[in-house]
């Protein structure tokens, strides 16, 4: 009987680990080919190898082998505890039976029973007459079931003595392996199959500066307490010293819509990384991204509202994973019949293109302080030909020309402090006349805030040539035309040169007026590349 228990439990091992062994190789055959470290859906591509003493560690710590260990063979192992405890106490309650002699006197009882009728013989547990039946008895006492024809007597000591043994192993095998059942079912690794993350990356624009954006969303009514979000970047590193790192891992800075990384966790939320100086994507153009070898890890933390355990949900981006000229449709909608907030997740990975520079964020850093520095001496020459007494500003002059802020800031104060357009006339009159004498110079104007535009009888002056959103049309007539502008007009060149330019405008035949307006605060820095 036992033979046949031992060579069923030997065959259906063989058959689960033939199956598990089958199943690894067509998984990781298919997982090999991407090469990342962390698969979507959460699993580490990472297998320890060649650890010493490997089966005596895993025992050692045989509680949490068996919680993490694949359902099959926690089952396995659920089911051979109690068949082998079932197994080794009935052959201890046949030894005893056979020790005492109580298989014989139950032999000569049924089939020989004029041998012992003068016999008087006590058995230690009544009915126990053969393997089966021990097998049986056995597990009748170790689950308490007690069906009443078998029993223990007060004849052997070491009958009783078995049968508290067996209780109390009954009873260890019995809370262990529920408490691994119940551990396994309790898991927050299973919470975090409820968390998604979006299929693909994107790269745009918001708010002027590239970012880096995914979205994370929770499909359960009962939040996630204290959520919070992590990224980092696994590439390949050679240092200064030229030792290579394979596998070097870098935190990128990353927030809810750009702000912290903990969240408000009640609906889908776009995870956003601005790609600055300091974040390891400002070298990389859209070209660029496809020819790198990275893994962008993505790690969302917290506590789950209904059991107060913790959990972790991991995924990760490829560089064919990034949507370059990429953004998130908007899945959150109001309902009024409602009156609730609904959220589609049909919509959860779509997105849809928009206009983004091709470049990297570090050659746009570079275009627009090429351009500050531009803007900045073309207003230092406009100050200097005359209107320095009215707009001039101390504070203009430590303003830093990479710096977006200060552009804000000096556009701001030119603004307040413009002058307006009927006391400039005023002031201007006598220079206007001549303005409208000279009918024969090429002129260029450009607005200084969007407020007053100047007129500049050189263009060359200006650094137009790096400027593609600059609105450029010509004006056929007369300079007297300009007269009726409601903007005052100011001839640059009047101003430093007024005696030669009265000269000279007689003898000049008119020509046409030469606009450009440029306004800072409608500038598309975004389009430059």
């Amino acid at each position: 009987m036992f033979f046949y228990i031992f060579l069923v439990c030997v065959f259906c091992i063989v058959f689960i680990s033939k199956i598990t062994l089958w199943y690894r190789q067509t998984r990781f055959s298919s997982r090999r080919v991407r090469k990342r470290v962390v698969f979507k859906h959460g699993d580490c591509n990472v297998v320890q190898g060649n650890v010493a003493k490997r089966r005596r560690r895993y025992l050692q710590d045989i509680f949490t082998t068996l919680v993490d260990a694949q359902w099959r063979w926690t089952l396995l192992v659920f089911a051979l505890s109690f068949l082998i405890s079932w197994a080794f106490f009935g052959f201890i309650w046949w030894i005893i039976a056979y020790a005492h002699g109580d298989l014989e006197y139950i032999y000569m009882r049924d089939f020989q029973p004029d041998q012992i009728q003068n016999t008087t013989h006590t058995m230690c547990v009544t009915e126990v007459r053969s393997l089966i039946s021990a097998f049986l008895y056995s597990i009748e006492t170790q689950h308490t079931i007690g069906y009443g024809n078998r029993f223990v007597t007060e004849e052997c000591p070491e009958a009783i003595f078995t049968m508290c043994l067996q209780c109390i192993t009954g009873v260890f095998i019995q809370a262990f392996m529920v408490g691994i059942v119940f551990a396994k079912l309790s898991r927050p690794k299973k919470r975090a199959q409820t968390l998604l993350f979006s299929r693909n990356a994107v790269i745009c624009h918001r708010d002027g500066v590239p970012c880096l954006m995914f979205r994370v969303g929770d499909m359960r009514k009962s939040h996630i307490i204290e959520a919070h979000v992590r990224a980092q970047i696994i590439r390949k590193k050679i240092t200064k010293e030229g030792e290579i790192l394979p596998f070097f891992q870098q935190e990128l800075h990353i927030g809810a819509d750009g702000g912290e990384d903990r969240l408000m966790f009640i609906w889908p939320t776009t995870i956003v990384h601005k790609i600055d100086r300091n974040s390891p994507l400002y070298m990389l153009s859209a070209s660029d991204m496809l020819k790198e070898r990275f893994e962008v890890v993505v790690m969302l933390e917290g506590v789950i509202e209904s059991t107060g355990m913790t959990t972790q949900a991991r995924s990760s981006y490829l560089p064919s994973e990034i949507l370059w000229g990429h953004r998130f449709v908007n899945l959150v909608s109001f309902r009024k019949e409602t009156s609730e907030y609904e959220v589609d997740y049909t919509l959860f990975n779509n997105t849809y293109d928009v206009d983004t520079p091709l470049c990297s964020a570090k050659e746009l850093d570079g275009v627009k302080l090429e351009y500050a520095k531009n803007a900045k001496s073309s207003l230092e020459r406009a100050l200097s030909a005359g209107l320095l007494q009215h707009i001039s500003n101390p504070s203009a002059d430590h303003l830093d020309p990479a710096s977006d802020e200060s552009l804000d800031s000096a556009h701001n104060r030119l603004r307040s402090n413009s002058i307006s357009h009927e006391g400039l006339a005023d002031e201007l009159q006598p220079l206007n006349r001549q303005i409208s004498n000279s009918n024969a110079q090429h002129r260029t104007s450009f607005t200084l805030g969007g407020t007053i535009p100047i007129l500049v009888s050189n263009a060359s002056t200006l650094p137009t040539n790096n400027l593609q959103s600059i609105n450029e049309h010509t004006n056929s007539g007369s300079s007297s035309n300009s007269n009726s502008n409601n903007s005052t007009t100011i001839n640059i060149e009047s101003l430093s040169n007024n005696n030669n330019n009265n000269n000279n405008s007689s003898q000049k035949k008119p020509g046409n007026t030469r606009r450009l307006s440029i306004k800072q605060d409608q500038l598309p820095i975004d389009s430059i590349c």
